[in-house]
């Protein structure tokens, strides 16, 4: 069958791009051999909330006596239904992209796609039956999986990824997590919170080491409340697998020390889902597992386009959709500006959110810039107070000469809602003066943000 577009893969990127192109009157296809919505929708960025969420239920219920609230008996956990609540959340999301695909006459072929020369994509299905399908585009929207480290063969029982992670049949005990960026970051919360003592090892000097250090200084201070340890400068060496418990010999900065736990996660990053797709085949460049593409995703072959996870740029599902309706819209004859990756938004949904846009002070200091920095903390907001979350603040790095936004940096509750008011203002040119006199509402979080532009000139009220 003859399409305008094949897109191969369902995830963010792959079912936006979808979806987009069927808008602009496309015939399109997408190959998908799994559920619908890719591993975000249902192994990663929406499963995962729902887990946070009952972990931020279950601390409430334990912490209840600071509002004032008092309950008989104690408050316990029922992990299985939790897990069983998260899968459900992704089960719903899943149909409702089937019903989008519905709604917008695309057609889902099941099965494992890959390039078959030029304008054609073959097809496996489960049986192992293969069908060509033909099309005047191809979209490769094939994302990533769990990072193997050295040392680190993941085994999905006692070494496992993030899928297994978040489907566990019995709670663990202990547990160790390499690495601390957003998925690693949110896993240690999810679990300490319910009651497994978790061990973070980071390998730089800072958890969550690509946000702004005065942030990450704060997670790590909220954390070790938490009484969660974190080993930072560390580095799984090994691991030994033989015994009831994991044995796991980290290279600390004091010297190496063995930690015993039920379950070692690596969350050490993604590797991208490149092999076995006729990418070298089709003449398609790839470079370091990432396939080559210009602003607009065309690879090095005619009708090939590449988005998401195995291009350039930040891992984020937020990119991937943009980037897929980008590429369409170029497909479609339309003239959209590229992508600005300087302006793109990162989340961390632990407690306290974290969530951050544009430069860190220590970047813009080193690029160049003479800069101001105002920040207000959660400790003089009222609404922060009244709900109880004291812990955070709000930063934001301007350009001291034309006073435009160079980065913001949150942590605390509700912040990655806030991050949104930044990108737009980003976009736009906003000054620091245009956020200062722009009435924000009262009282609420995103007070912080006009608070903090304030405290950047001088002119802040609350401090």
């Amino acid at each position: 069958m003859n399409y305008d577009l094949i897109v191969i893969g369902s995830g963010p990127g792959g079912y936006v791009a979808a979806i987009r192109a069927a808008q602009l009157k496309m015939k399109v296809a997408v190959v998908e051999k799994a559920e619908l919505g890719g591993i975000c929708l249902n192994w990663g960025c929406i499963p995962t909330k729902s887990l946070l969420k009952s972990a931020q239920v279950f601390e409430y219920i334990n912490h209840a006596a600071d509002y004032g609230i008092k309950i008989n008996g104690e408050a316990t956990a029922d992990f299985g239904s939790v897990i069983q609540r998260s899968r459900n959340v992704a089960e719903g999301m899943s149909k409702g992209i089937s019903f989008l695909f519905r709604k917008n006459n695309i057609e889902h072929i099941k099965g494992f796609g890959r390039l078959a020369g030029k304008g054609q994509v073959e097809v496996t299905d489960a049986a192992g039956e293969k069908k060509t399908y033909s099309a005047k585009h191809i979209i490769v929207a094939t994302g990533a999986r769990s990072k193997e480290l050295p040392g680190l063969k993941l085994d999905g029982k006692k070494i496992i990824g993030y899928r297994e992670a978040m489907s566990l049949p019995v709670q663990p005990r202990s547990m160790v997590i390499v690495g601390s960026g957003a998925i690693g970051s949110e896993f240690a919360y999810f679990y300490q919170t319910m009651g497994t003592q978790v061990t973070l090892v980071e390998m730089f000097p800072n958890i969550i080491p690509l946000e702004d250090e005065e942030v990450s200084k704060q997670l790590e201070k909220n954390f070790k409340k938490m009484k969660m340890k974190i080993l930072t400068g560390s580095t799984v060496e090994s691991a030994d697998i033989t015994g009831e418990m994991v044995r796991v010999n980290i290279k600390t900065p004091k010297g190496t020390e063995t930690v015993e736990a039920d379950i070692v996660f690596s969350a050490a990053g993604v590797t991208t889902n490149i092999e076995g797709i006729g990418l070298e085949e089709a003449g398609v460049k790839t470079e370091k597992g990432k396939v080559v593409v210009d602003d607009y995703y065309r690879t090095t072959a005619e009708g090939v386009y590449a988005i998401g996870d195995i291009v350039k740029g930040p891992a984020l599902a937020h990119v991937a959709s943009a980037e897929g309706i980008l590429c369409v819209e170029k497909i479609a004859g339309l003239n959209p500006e590229p992508l600005d990756y300087n302006n793109i938004p990162s989340c961390i949904y632990t407690s306290p959110e974290v969530a951050s846009c544009g430069m860190t002070e220590k970047q813009a200091a080193e690029g160049g810039y003479e800069i101001k920095v105002g920040k207000f903390p959660y400790t003089a907001s009222g609404k922060a107070s009244a709900a109880g979350a004291r812990d955070g603040f709000v930063k934001i790095i301007f350009d001291a000469k034309y006073g435009e936004i160079l980065g913001a940096h949150m942590i605390g509750a509700n912040v990655t809602e806030m991050i949104a008011e930044i990108v737009v203002a980003r976009k736009l040119e906003t000054t620091a003066h245009e956020i200062i006199k722009s009435v924000h509402p009262h009282p609420t979080m995103s007070e912080a943000i006009m608070e903090a532009a304030a405290a950047a000139f001088g002119e802040v009220i609350h401090l």
